[in-house]
């Protein structure tokens, strides 16, 4: 019953798709139907409105935060299932067709509660790959490793085994990404 109830919360909040929300309530449209069309910060940047996609990023990785943190205050034990399950959440988010964002910001909300040191590293290598090339994508892709790579060095075979499975799956959802970095297409940050 605890796996039911923990799967449940932990998947209906990472799948609110807050990008969506905010950029409809704010009269911007349908956050799908531009760029990458993707609910996530970085595609609601490319609307222009730097708050809604700051408000986005923070509220993706407040679910990411209060689902672990509510686990681990009421059944700690599965706090680990919790985190897999509020990032798989965002998504497929089950109100959009399972097609929701590439989890990122939902990953640092719960990797923040799970373990800070992995979160830093996560964030330190997201922010000098994105300084270097100015790529997001790029920057989230070398941020998992990195800390796919401390993981194992430093912590226990539960931990390093979730990491490896977030790696692998945010290298699948970048695919497109991937393909476009390759062939010199994939869309810069903009820094102005």
């Amino acid at each position: 019953m605890d796996i039911f109830i923990i799967v449940s919360y932990s998947y209906l909040l990472g799948s609110i798709p807050f990008g969506l929300i905010y950029s409809k309530i704010a009269g911007l449209g349908d956050v799908r139907n531009i760029g990458s069309g993707n609910i996530g910060a970085t595609n609601v940047l490319r609307t222009g409105n730097k708050q809604v996609a700051a408000y986005t990023l923070l509220s993706d990785i407040a679910k990411g935060s209060i689902a672990v943190l509510i686990t681990n205050k009421f059944f700690s034990e599965h706090i680990l299932l919790s985190f897999l399950i509020v990032y798989l959440g965002h998504i497929f988010p089950i109100w959009l067709k399972f097609k929701g964002g590439k989890g990122v910001a939902t990953f640092i909300g719960g990797i923040l509660i799970i373990n800070y040191v992995l979160c830093l590293v996560f964030l330190i290598t997201w922010a000098v790959v994105a300084k270097v090339f100015k790529i997001s994508s790029l920057s989230a892709i070398a941020g998992f490793i990195v800390t796919l790579l401390t993981a194992f060095v430093l912590y226990d075979q539960n931990l390093s085994l979730l990491m490896f499975f977030f790696t692998v799956f945010s290298i699948y959802t970048h695919r497109d990404n991937i393909k476009r970095i390759i062939s010199g297409e994939e869309s810069k940050i903009k820094t102005e």
